[in-house]
């Protein structure tokens, strides 16, 4: 039986980069993939994958692991949401201040990118290679390769980047007093498309992330570096007058985007077959701890799936990936119990802080960016950071473009929100947010801090 210094299971987004940072420090790293490597012939979707939004997080890990000059020509900055209302008509809301952006860039291109560069830093990985157990007393991986045979692999170190369904957290599960907590949302979504126009440029604002609110359910598109987009429906599975179990033939597909999403449907010439064609995925919250048990650990969204509503779930993982390269850095390479134990520490309540505001950003998402009162918030919120950079800094920017805790961001966001809540209950407000007493609500949030 051979042994490795480190073992990764999952060749993801979140393992990939994480292999290279270990192999960066010299150490001996294998990675095992259940799926076959999709990097040879021509690149293919899988039509269930959301386009990813890298922010400063996810930037910041990928810059320390010397990949962001790499990675930037995949990417389309977006500095705001374009929301669409019914009638075609759009909003521009910014995402923070002029020259902020998110970036918008496809799963599965990234994905090859750092598998290639894991490869040329010397990392292993073995494709077609299913998990079936983890011997958690002895660290051996029971693995069946594609030819179905059966092999262990003894390790030092297991990591376990294989995402919402783990085999390290399975494993885990069996251990006593692993507390574990999943949870099911009511809405799947389907991938689809808008291709470039007939000239071959962008249908719409390449420079934005657009929006279709409505109510209980929406659709969003992201730019694509090929001028197309990705579009992601999002609909209650069942229940709701316009359902994943309501539409069940063209008519009904037609008749739903004509309805709701004209002006995107008169650009997606392929709707139907893709409809039918790409299946319907459910979205998932993972809440679990411990993360590690001995020189086992779980990182990403095996030990924290959250649903892709404030767009951090990659750019939490990439942050996992820094703040335990950083751990390593600091307490040594051999002190791995050491490094686990302080890396879910520190980061446990910041991810379950994640999680609950993606939970929470999924309304604001569906319903309340198409309320008119939203958009005098915002603007608000944006005058309050404009006049006092430093007192009053948007959950949003707090999240996306700055270094600050998740936990730290979700309890200011908490203290702003109540009153925020305040000021919008005036029944002037849109005539008169403009002549506020900015200084005032600073002073309210002040207090609410020495609480």
């Amino acid at each position: 039986m051979k042994k490795n210094e480190v073992s990764i299971l999952g060749a993801g987004l979140i393992g990939s980069l994480l292999s290279i940072y270990l192999k960066k420090r010299g150490m001996d790293v294998h990675v095992y993939e259940k799926r076959a490597d999709n990097r040879a012939g021509a690149y293919k979707e899988e039509g269930r994958s959301i386009n990813m939004a890298l922010s400063d997080r996810g930037w910041r890990a990928l810059e320390k692991a010397g990949l962001r000059e790499k990675v930037l020509p995949l990417t389309i900055p977006m500095y705001g949401r374009q929301v669409h209302n019914e009638h075609g008509a759009t909003t521009f809301i910014p995402y923070g201040k002029e020259g902020q952006a998110i970036y918008s860039i496809s799963r599965g291109r990234f994905n090859q990118l750092l598998m290639n560069e894991a490869e040329i830093e010397g990392v292993n990985i073995h494709f077609e290679s299913k998990i079936e157990d983890v011997d958690l007393r002895t660290n051996e991986l029971h693995i069946r390769d594609k030819e179905g045979q059966q092999e262990k692999v003894g390790s030092e170190v297991i990591l376990g980047a294989d995402g919402a369904y783990s085999s390290l957290r399975t494993a885990m599960l069996k251990q006593v007093r692993f507390n574990y907590k999943q949870e099911y949302i009511s809405h799947g979504y389907k991938e689809l498309s808008i291709p470039p126009t007939e000239k071959g440029e962008f249908a719409m604002d390449p420079n934005a992330l657009h929006i279709w609110p409505r109510g209980s359910f929406m659709l969003i598109a992201l730019p694509n570096p090929d001028k197309s987009f990705t579009c992601t429906l999002f609909l209650p599975f069942e229940g709701e007058r316009v359902s994943f179990e309501n539409i069940r033939d063209e008519h009904d597909v037609e008749g739903v985007f004509q309805t709701y999403f004209d002006d995107a449907y008169q650009k997606m010439p392929n709707l139907v077959s893709e409809y039918f064609n790409n299946p319907t995925a459910s979205l998932i919250n993972i809440e679990c701890y411990p993360w590690m048990i001995n020189k086992s650990l779980l990182i990403g969204d095996a030990s924290h799936a959250m649903v892709p509503f404030y767009g951090q779930g990659m750019n939490s993982g990439f942050e996992d990936c820094l703040i335990l390269d950083n751990l390593i850095e600091k307490l040594g390479a051999n002190a791995w119990e050491l490094v686990f134990a302080k890396f879910q520490k520190s980061r446990k309540p910041n991810t379950d802080a994640i999680c609950r505001l993606a939970m929470e950003n999924f309304e604001e998402m569906k319903a309340d960016v198409a309320d008119p009162k939203f958009l005098i918030r915002k603007r608000i919120e944006a005058r309050l950071h404009e006049l006092y950079p430093n007192d009053w800094i948007p959950l949003y920017t707090m999240v996306t473009f700055s270094t600050m805790s998740y936990s730290e961001a979700y309890t200011i966001g908490k203290l702003q929100q109540n009153i925020m809540d305040g000021v919008m209950s005036n029944p002037l407000i849109t005539q008169n947010w403009d002549k506020l007493d900015y200084a005032d609500i600073i002073d309210r949030l002040d207090k609410a801090k020495a609480v």
